[in-house]
């Protein structure tokens, strides 16, 4: 190897590192904080739209976070991972995607993407909860706000 190629495979190394690593934490970005930008709604005004019957509340948590905390007060459980996700959301639903329909986890990331989801699904009303059951940057969240649950 001559002694000018060694300087171009360097730069062309560290030109390659200095893309990888913003692309990089772009996509960890996108996987861990998923924005979706439809509607978005606090636990109280989630459990005061639920209560009222202008929304539809649904816990897409896993039966063993229920399980420990209890899912949201007012709301339906579907575990996001079941295959029938979408058909359970639409029996609930009486078949309409043009219903209100709020998603609550955790924290707000699996209901951010799944939100997104179901968007492109050809659901027009979704509407995230961020905070989640357990807070988030968004807020303290449904537990920490006292709001009611309901064991499974």
């Amino acid at each position: 190897m001559s002694d000018k190629s060694k300087p171009v495979s360097r730069r062309w190394f560290l030109l390659g590192v200095a893309v990888a690593i913003p692309a990089g934490a772009f996509a960890y970005q996108k996987i861990m904080h998923p924005v979706f930008d439809g509607d978005a709604l606090t636990p109280p005004q989630a459990y005061e739209l639920a209560m009222a019957g202008k929304i539809t509340l649904i816990d897409i948590r896993r039966p063993d976070e229920w399980e420990k905390t209890g899912s949201a007060g007012g709301g339906h459980r579907i575990d996001m991972r079941d295959d029938d996700f979408v058909a359970q959301l639409m029996a609930i639903t009486g078949g309409k995607k043009d219903l209100p329909v709020a998603l609550i986890c955790a924290a707000g990331v699996r209901s951010a993407r799944l939100s997104n989801r179901l968007t492109e699904a050809g659901f027009s009303h979704i509407i995230n909860v961020p905070e989640g059951m357990l807070g988030s940057r968004a807020g303290p969240g449904w537990i920490e706000r006292k709001l009611p649950v309901e064991q499974p």
